[in-house]
């Protein structure tokens, strides 16, 4: 079957939502996932419809059918084994790969997947800290975590993922040693959302404001090493 590249870029958008919560999701949702309009989306969703990749119920939203997770989680495979490629063998800065895997996801053949993935001795997580779907394509078992804003003041956690689509948040976060596998020290915890964290290893406070501390998923140094 052949897609454009924006029909695969929904069905990840939708995949990407549907394994946060396990519902239908809304017009509106994939609207701020893909930064566009309602009524784009509205049109793009009839034509993955007729395809069998969506299914659609009025007002309640859509869901991937198995057909349509197939192809989603194919491009995340894609896109995260360029990731993990471009900054082992590229040098590319972990800040830099998302755009240019998005660009590249969309036009590798089975064969190059392959290769990829043998040159990087089939990997489990991007450089982001991100599950690679295996060549099954079934969805990652891996569980990343929880938001950081899920602990408490005091509490040690250990960095499982950062979200990847913020260049200059990722940027941010490793200039203070906020990186998968690292663990943090929750220090402060304020009202307004705003956490302090050290991490191992530096002798300076971060701070996630809370539009920050949503892009990092921690978890109890018992269930990393467990």
């Amino acid at each position: 079957m052949m897609l454009s590249d924006v029909m695969e870029d929904y069905l990840k958008a939708i995949y990407r939502l549907q394994r946060e919560r396990e519902d239908r999701i809304k017009t509106s949702e994939i609207a701020e996932e893909l930064s566009v309009t309602s009524p784009t989306v509205t049109s793009m969703v009839e034509k993955l419809e007729d395809r069998g990749l969506v299914d659609r119920e009025k007002y309640k939203g859509v869901r991937l059918t198995e057909e349509g997770r197939g192809v989603a989680i194919e491009v995340v495979r894609h896109h995260r084994l360029l990731e993990a490629y471009l900054t082992e063998h590229l040098d590319y800065d972990w800040a830099e790969v998302h755009d240019e895997a998005d660009r590249l996801e969309h036009h590798i053949s089975e064969e190059f997947e392959t290769r990829v993935a043998a040159a990087l001795d089939d990997p489990e997580v991007d450089p982001h800290g991100s599950p690679i779907p295996g060549a099954d394509l079934e969805p990652p078992s891996t569980r990343t975590g929880d938001p950081v804003s899920a602990f408490a003041e005091g509490d040690r956690v250990v960095v499982r993922e950062v979200a990847d689509r913020d260049a200059e948040v990722l940027s941010y976060l490793a200039d203070h040693g906020v990186e998968p596998g690292v663990s943090l020290e929750i220090r402060e915890i304020a009202p307004f959302g705003m956490i302090t964290a050290r991490a191992a290893g530096h002798d300076e406070d971060v701070s996630l404001p809370e539009e920050v501390a949503r892009h990092v998923r921690v978890a109890p140094p018992a269930e990393v090493e467990g």
